[in-house]
């Protein structure tokens, strides 16, 4: 069949079809769109192809929908100007956390001489004991950044002939046997520092008279799962529940236990006189009870229903009730007292429940396992900073009374962890059972910096071996 022939049949069907297709979808988007306008296509064959399109178009008046219309077969239609071009900008994402090393002196610690860091000596031993009972070659944390435990015995073996009341020598032992780092998040060397105490309460064994809120013991079906021992990078530190026809499910919120979701299963451990105070004894993971028979009873984290923490402080600021700047653990605790009959709907927004077990001992039990010192022990973020490891401290902290800020340049050493402290730049700061030291717990958001000092071992190891870690 001749070339023409088949031009004319092809673009024939093509315009009443395709054309249709093309034309609606330009109309669709506001563009002043003809048979021929704006197509994209190239026609090899100009007049050849021109002539048949024409002819088909006048043949038949379906092809190109309203308000599309066909061009006069005399002129072509001149080239339409193109649309512009939105470009949108492109949206700046948060870079991963990373922890970046950055190797300097001593000399370069604000206020390192002026710390009587001989305080930190007994936390720093009670850390060593744990190391004591690991393998040589058992990591520290949960990577290579403090090294393994056999790197750690000389350090610790010296810190036993320091005497903590001498200043001076302590600051030489740390010297000799430590190399400090800055710590970056990336290329951020600022990171959150927050407070926390051992809180105090007013209870009872038995469930009688004011004492009629319960702190719950582990239940014995709750299971915990580290999601550590079955991916390196999990969604979620852990997950909680029960297993229900060998399926784990979720463990009651909140508010199912505030509403008897455990009574009458006898775990309760103590009961107190106001359910703030136990809320808050949550919150900080321990607490000392006075009892009604005048002895006191110490209580420690013994495990959580594997709910998501929700910060209840944020939640107030987003309802209005309370501005960011005046957030503080005070202003949340004046909020829930002057608000009875709310109260109970937002502490259950946070539906994370923890159970307490008790504890025997001078002090509460940290994360590590060990005794924490007030001003000398914090709580950190296990997946960058290993626990055992000193930290010095530049950041500023509340008076008692809040009305001012004073600068806080101490050695403590990492031995706690918590739901709420993240990232590679985080801390927060252990502040004992005090009055004094609750007021300033709950006071204290500041920013500021802190350096790892880590055993010389592990930071020539570092040196020597090429590190992404080490900047």
């Amino acid at each position: 069949m001749h070339a023409n022939v088949v031009a004319s049949i092809f673009l024939a069907n093509w315009c009443q079809t395709s054309w249709r297709q093309f034309a609606t979808r330009f109309a669709s988007q506001n563009a002043s769109v003809t048979c021929l306008r704006r197509s994209g296509l190239v026609f090899y064959t100009r007049h050849l192809a021109l002539g048949a399109l024409m002819a088909a178009c006048g043949a038949r008046q379906a092809p190109c929908p309203t308000p599309v219309q066909c061009p006069a077969a005399a002129e072509p239609s001149s080239p339409a100007e193109p649309e512009p071009v939105v470009v949108r900008p492109e949206v700046a994402t948060e870079p991963e956390p990373k922890l970046i090393l950055e190797p300097v002196s001593f000399t370069a610690l604000p206020g390192w001489q002026l710390d009587s860091v001989g305080d930190a000596l007994p936390a720093l031993l009670r850390s060593c004991a744990r190391l004591a009972k690991r393998r040589d070659s058992q990591l520290v944390g949960r990577d290579e950044v403090g090294g393994t435990a056999g790197q750690w015995r000389d350090a610790c073996a010296a810190a036993k002939r320091v005497a903590k009341t001498d200043h001076a020598a302590a600051r030489a032992f740390f010297e000799e046997h430590f190399r400090p780092f800055l710590a970056k998040n990336n290329d951020e060397s600022e990171g959150r520092f927050t407070g926390y105490y051992e809180a105090s309460l007013r209870g009872s064994r038995k469930r009688k008279g004011p004492y009629q809120t319960p702190l719950y013991m582990r239940p014995k079906d709750l299971v915990m799962v580290n999601m550590r021992n079955f991916t390196s990078k999990p969604s979620r530190r852990r997950i909680a529940g029960r297993v229900v026809n060998g399926l784990l499910r979720p463990y009651e919120s909140r508010k199912k236990i505030r509403k008897g979701a455990l009574r009458g299963k006898k775990l309760e451990l103590v009961w107190i006189d106001d359910k703030v105070d136990g809320f808050f004894t949550q919150i900080q993971g321990s607490g000392l009870v006075k009892l009604s028979d005048g002895k006191e009873m110490r209580i420690g984290y013994a495990g959580q229903n594997g709910h998501s923490y929700t910060a209840i402080g944020r939640e107030l600021v987003r309802d209005g009730h309370i501005t960011r700047a005046e957030m503080s653990m005070q202003a949340i605790r004046d909020w829930l007292a002057n608000n009875p009959g709310k109260a109970d709907e937002m502490m259950d927004r946070n539906e994370a429940y923890v159970f307490f077990t008790e504890l025997s001992g001078a002090g509460p039990v940290g994360s590590q396992n060990v005794e924490l010192t007030p001003e000398r022990s914090a709580a950190i973020d296990r997946n960058f900073i290993p626990q055992s490891v000193p930290l010095f401290i530049n950041t500023q902290v509340p008076t008692e009374d809040g009305t001012k800020q004073r600068l806080f340049r101490q050695l403590v050493i990492a031995q706690d962890s918590g739901g709420a402290i993240r990232g590679p730049v985080r801390a927060d700061i252990f502040w004992g059972s005090s009055a004094r030291g609750a007021a300033i717990a709950g006071r204290l958001k500041s920013r500021g910096t802190y350096y790892l000092l880590l055993p010389t071992a592990v930071a020539q190891a570092h040196s020597t071996a090429p590190s992404p870690l080490i900047q």
